[in-house]
């Protein structure tokens, strides 16, 4: 199961410098991001070393994941989880609905596959 962890704060910024804190590198981890990205996100590697580990960051139009966002998470979401990840963070830009989000990533076909951590807080 893929440990999965929704990350909340009050801005893209403190939430991708939230992930990149708890990183493990070396391990299998996508980052699905809500929203648009900053300049000096510290989740933008160099590209021109191949030898760098990088992890699979996705980045979605900002909107409710759970409502207007939806079938854009579970597209994502199922392509990711083809090949899944040992670890799955996903930023969201308004934690208002983090519960819902929560139980609808508890519900089938995600409780099969997602291992839901407690929330990080940026």
């Amino acid at each position: 199961m893929t440990a999965t962890t929704l990350v909340i704060g009050p801005t893209a910024a403190a939430r991708e410098h939230a992930i990149a804190a708890v990183l493990s590198p070396g391990r299998p981890t996508a980052i699905i991001l809500e929203g648009l990205a900053d300049g000096n996100s510290p989740l933008v590697y160099d590209e021109s070393d191949p030898a760098a580990w990088q992890p699979q960051v996705h980045r979605i139009a900002p909107g409710c994941l759970c409502c207007a966002g939806n079938l854009v998470l579970r597209v994502t979401l199922n392509r990711l989880l083809r090949r899944p990840p040992a670890q799955l963070f996903i930023s969201l830009a308004d934690a208002t609905h983090v519960d819902r989000l929560r139980a609808m990533l508890a519900e089938a076909p995600y409780d099969a596959l997602l291992r839901l951590e407690p929330v990080l807080t940026a």
